[in-house]
């Protein structure tokens, strides 16, 4: 495992933000694509997920969840749609067989919160 320092670690963005759309495109059969609404400052992004094989989209809509708001956008698919934060959960390190644990929030807060 590579170690990192404390000020990289301060500057991974967190934040909590709410999904407010989850679609499959077209395009794909493994991943979920959400509008994500991370408050005033940050705005609404967008994020994909391939976590289809164990979630629906309406498993997504209304719920909170931390991403990362300061990766460089990827894109993904054919279509070429950009990511542009990353929704932070459990999953075993490469195995692909075992759902992914979704961090729930104990109760709600302001889109934009940050995570420390």
């Amino acid at each position: 495992m590579d170690e990192i320092t404390f000020d990289q670690f301060e500057a991974v963005d967190i934040r909590i933000g709410t999904v407010i759309e989850a679609v499959v495109p077209e395009w794909s059969h493994w991943v979920i694509r959400m509008k994500v609404d991370l408050g005033p400052e940050i705005g609404i992004k967008q994020a994909f997920s391939g976590i289809m094989k164990f979630y629906k989209p309406e498993d997504l809509v209304g719920k909170q969840f931390p991403f990362v708001v300061n990766l460089k956008p990827k894109t993904i698919g054919q279509d070429k749609e950009l990511s542009e934060v990353m929704m932070i959960m459990c999953v075993p390190k490469d195995d692909e067989e075992t759902k992914p644990i979704l961090f729930k929030l104990s109760k709600r807060v302001v889109n934009g919160c940050k995570v420390r």
